[in-house]
């Protein structure tokens, strides 16, 4: 069959599919579940994925150490001998009360874990990944007669979390599919039009560490501070000093970022707490440079500690409690990618873009990079309010934003050409990598 006759085809399916896509995502909007939550998200992709022939397994992963089940998909479609490819895509929503004004907008209100009812939005974009997953999915199912291989898709729990890829995998993911020999994912951003892709080979976004800091006192009387040791002066003098790691310490060739994103100590004026508490992000592209970002603040917070006058077994204390790789596009990989997106979307649609120092945990799927990934950003801002944006120099709202809505027509349909190309590509007619 000829090229532009098999385009016609396929473009002519995603439009067929395309109202029904986006009622699913405006559905999928305006029912969004918290990490750990994704029970009915999960159980309608399982229904829309064994409706297509795929094999499903549900309930994959424990999310972070709770007792509820995970809620995780793998789903498996066999097509002859030949290569295999993974597609994932990402379930979860974000504390986060939603302000659109959309008709779709969310409203609802949900219990964080040990913490009080928030709102909740899909802020993300996880559900225009989710809802490509399932247009990608229609169209490999229909179009069966021009790959070979396997297809697996992977509906993955708590990526806002930060463990849910980690959850699956150590639950026996890929024990419930062929070893993949690639992975493949997109991910929504309106720094691009609706309509646009953008790639990056190599480092595409950062490796994240989430690191809690108890810094210890001995609490006193407001008025006596002389008979304590104040652990609030501590962590002043320790989110100043942290600033200097990065600056100071780290090469500036090296990309880094340290946050200190929290900090709590004391319950009123005239009390001297005995410890405060702050929760610190570190975001880099190598993981001797984030290890040694992690030393120094143990050095400097223990320095700090011991120059008030406490005692080393008063040292604070410096856990990581999050940690997960960055994610690295292939660059063999990305070129293939890049290539099928340039046939499905015309060239002037593709763009090459740059690492962010964002994080995401897809990287988890390629096993310390023993298998290629490849991510992608798909873009969905309206594209006449990104032109006023970079006239006004107003900046749209982007990720986890009460107001961030992308354009669900154009961004869907982009998504899902773009990743069925990109598959169909890489399976071919069953030639191995």
């Amino acid at each position: 069959m000829e090229t532009a006759d098999f385009d016609a085809i396929l473009d002519g399916l995603i439009e067929a599919e395309l109202p029904a896509l986006i009622e699913s995502y405006k559905m999928l909007h305006a029912r969004p579940e918290l990490s750990g939550q994704e029970e009915q998200t999960s159980a309608h992709l399982a229904s829309e994925l064994r409706s297509l022939g795929f094999s499903v397994t549900e309930g994959v992963g424990k999310y972070r150490h709770q007792t509820w089940p995970g809620f995780g998909v793998v789903a498996v479609l066999t097509n002859g001998a030949g290569p295999t490819v993974l597609v994932r895509a990402d379930m979860d929503a974000l504390p986060i009360e939603e302000k659109t004004s959309l008709s779709y907008a969310s409203k609802v209100r949900a219990s964080l874990v040990g913490a009080h009812e928030v709102g909740v939005m899909h802020a993300c974009g996880h559900d225009i990944h989710l809802t490509s997953l399932i247009g990608t999915a229609r169209m490999l199912a229909r179009l069966k007669g021009s790959w070979r291989g396997t297809l697996v898709l992977i509906g993955q729990p708590g990526e806002e979390g930060g463990g849910g890829a980690q959850a699956m995998l150590d639950d026996g993911a890929y024990a419930l599919c062929p070893r993949p020999d690639c992975a493949l994912a997109l991910h929504v951003t309106t720094q691009l039009e609706a309509g646009k892709v953008g790639y990056v080979p190599g480092n595409f976004m950062a490796s994240l560490t989430e690191v809690e800091v108890t810094v210890f006192g001995v609490g006193a009387h407001g008025s006596a501070p002389e008979r304590g040791k104040d652990p609030i002066i501590m962590a002043c003098l320790l989110v100043v000093a942290l600033q200097t790691i990065i600056s100071r310490e780290v090469n500036p060739l090296e990309p880094a970022v340290l946050t200190v994103g929290s900090i709590h100590g004391g319950t009123a004026s005239n009390i001297i707490p005995d410890q405060v508490q702050l929760q610190l992000s570190i975001r880099t592209y190598d993981d001797a440079v984030r290890d040694s970002i992690v030393a120094a603040i143990e050095r400097i917070a223990r320095g700090i500690a011991l120059g008030a006058g406490l005692p080393e077994e008063r040292a604070p204390q410096v856990l990581r409690k999050i940690s997960h790789p960055a994610n690295y596009n292939d660059p063999t990989l990305t070129k293939r990618v890049a290539r099928s997106l340039g046939q499905a979307l015309g060239a002037p649609n593709v763009v090459q873009a740059y690492p962010v120092m964002a994080s995401e945990d897809f990287g988890y799927w390629g096993l310390a990079r023993e298998i290629p990934t490849c991510m992608f950003w798909l873009g969905a801002a309206d594209p006449e309010q990104f032109r006023l944006s970079r006239e006004s120099g107003v900046p749209l709202a982007s990720h986890h934003s009460p107001l961030f809505a992308p354009q669900p027509e154009p961004t869907l349909r982009t998504g899902v050409k773009a990743t069925t190309k990109a598959v169909l590509d890489l399976l071919g007619k069953g030639e191995t990598f």
